[in-house]
């Protein structure tokens, strides 16, 4: 025990005197969180510019894109004379969408018939293009039903909402009231970081440990090892304190979870990413080479999750392949407790799935180590 707890205070030293360490497993865990919640703060895109071309120059014309302008969405920074000259505009990245009204809008609507808006958007961002989408169509919508209410003469009020909405309905968004980016996609990305520091510490020190020549039996032995990845728990467990349940809080991000069972969930979950931390970082040649790992494998982990890409759509292949990593699991047990309030219970397939990977990288760590051990003649 005396031995262990020296090996333990090494560990937790050299985290607090190596500038890397430092930065990378408390430093990056406390500010990355709030760089990415910050840049998503806003939840949605608000005010978008669009351009539009009334051809039909006409009263009802103009009320329409009255209306589209007066969404929180949409803005009409201008109306051009032609579709020319709204391109142009477009093309130098001064407005997003264009709205189309034809020459005959105004006489097709008049005389009973379907009039068209057209709605070109830039489709390199997303959320562009859900922002002039909506609101395009909920003004349409809502023309659409007042101009029902004027044919329909010699009405009750109840004869008139029921020949103008015969069915009603009601969108209610659960678990992000706000239809936000921020509330779908950032505790994904905080789980995330969680196990990605992690293997950046883990690298990081073996990485050291090898430039400074010492001998894989030393940097592999049971004993480090186990010191190591207790000192990574301690650590880990503190600043996932701060990065689920205080970053959230701090950006008004849905937290529905029971905090006993956020913290019975993180301890397999942490584990789990420690010991595959460890096991990758037998890989890692030098101390600089822990970061490519680091930038080829987040983005790519995210999408595998099944959180920023639906699990639905991901080929059974890669579906495979994404249980091999902790994230996976993690981030989909995380959400539904934070996110929608799941009892450990329903997330008994992550719950147990994590505690099987932290079983199963650990047998993989003790092989590794005996195959060192052996080829090394101890």
């Amino acid at each position: 025990m005396s031995a262990f707890l020296s090996l333990l205070h090494r560990e937790l030293r050299r985290i607090f005197h190596d500038e890397g360490l430092l930065i990378f497993l408390l430093l990056v865990p406390l500010g990355y969180p709030l760089l990415y919640a910050f840049i998503y703060t806003n939840e949605v895109v608000r005010e978008v510019p669009a351009v539009a071309v009334d051809m039909s120059e006409s009263s009802v014309g103009r009320e329409y894109l009255r209306k589209v302008d007066a969404t929180p969405d949409v803005r009409i920074v201008g109306r051009m004379a032609n579709m020319d000259e709204a391109k142009r505009m477009m093309q130098k990245g001064e407005v997003y969408g264009i709205v189309y009204l034809p020459s005959d809008f105004s006489v097709r609507l008049h005389t009973g018939r379907q009039a068209h808006v057209s709605l070109f958007c830039d489709m390199s961002g997303l959320l562009y293009y859900k922002a002039l989408l909506m609101a395009c169509t909920d003004v349409s919508l809502q023309m659409n039903k007042e101009l029902q209410t004027e044919g329909l003469v010699g009405l009750t009020d109840r004869q008139i909402a029921v020949s103008t909405e015969p069915v009603r309905y009601e969108g209610i968004a659960l678990y992000n009231p706000q239809i936000g980016f921020a509330s779908f996609l950032i505790p994904a990305v905080l789980v995330l970081i969680v196990q990605q520091t992690i293997l950046l510490g883990a690298g990081l020190t073996v990485g050291t440990d090898k430039d400074r020549r010492l001998p894989l039996s030393v940097i592999f032995s049971r004993a480090v090892l186990v010191a190591r990845g207790v000192a990574y728990f301690l650590v880990a467990m503190a600043t996932s304190a701060w990065i689920l349940v205080a970053v959230p809080h701090l950006f008004d991000l849905p937290q529905l979870a029971d905090a006993v069972t956020l913290l019975l969930f993180m301890l397999p979950y942490i584990g789990a990413c420690i010991l595959w931390a460890l096991c990758l970082a037998c890989w890692v040649p030098d101390r600089e080479s822990v970061m490519l790992m680091f930038v080829f494998t987040s983005v790519p982990l995210l999408f595998l999750s099944g959180i920023s890409w639906p699990g639905a759509s991901v080929p059974p292949f890669w579906k495979a392949i994404s249980y091999l990593f902790p994230s996976t699991l993690g981030i989909n047990g995380f959400v539904r407790i934070n996110t929608m309030g799941a009892t450990l219970r329903e997330v008994s397939v992550e719950w147990i799935g994590l505690w099987g990977q932290a079983f199963g990288y650990f047998l993989l760590l003790l092989g590794i180590c005996k195959y060192i051990s052996v080829r090394s003649g101890k």
